[in-house]
């Protein structure tokens, strides 16, 4: 496949939300939960699998998950598989020599901030389906 034929290939925007999603530890329960009275987890499950999303469910998905409404649109783990793969072969070592990466942050602490981030939305979660259970 060309990098041109992957271009044009499409993203699949709800398959993408449910990887958001799960990365995130987050159930389609819970997800319907915060997307309003209308939807449940059956509505989320067949969310997840639209090729397109209108834009104002995707952009209130998003920020729920607290991710951009573009990585929603754009990610495309194949094809992003397929560029690495066809960068860093196994036989070619010296494009790999050739990088001196110096990031301007710490990995660790990137991964740290993210970890902490998805603690706090299962807390934020917790209290939601608390305040739910008391009304009942």
């Amino acid at each position: 496949m060309s990098y041109t034929d992957m271009q044009n290939k499409k993203i699949h925007q709800g398959r993408n939300i449910k990887r958001f999603r799960e990365m995130l530890g987050i159930k389609q329960e819970a997800l319907a939960f915060e997307l309003g009275d209308d939807w449940n987890q059956k509505k989320v499950s067949l969310l997840e699998q639209k090729e397109t999303v209108e834009s104002d469910i995707l952009a209130q998905v998003a920020q729920i998950l607290k991710v951009p409404a573009e990585a929603i649109e754009n990610f495309d783990e194949e094809q992003a598989v397929n560029i690495i793969s066809n960068t860093f072969t196994s036989n070619d070592t010296s494009t790999l020599n050739a990088i001196n990466v110096q990031p301007t942050f710490n990995p660790l602490d990137k991964m740290v901030e993210l970890y902490e981030r998805m603690l706090e939305q299962q807390k934020e979660m917790i209290e939601k389906l608390e305040r739910l259970i008391e009304k009942k």
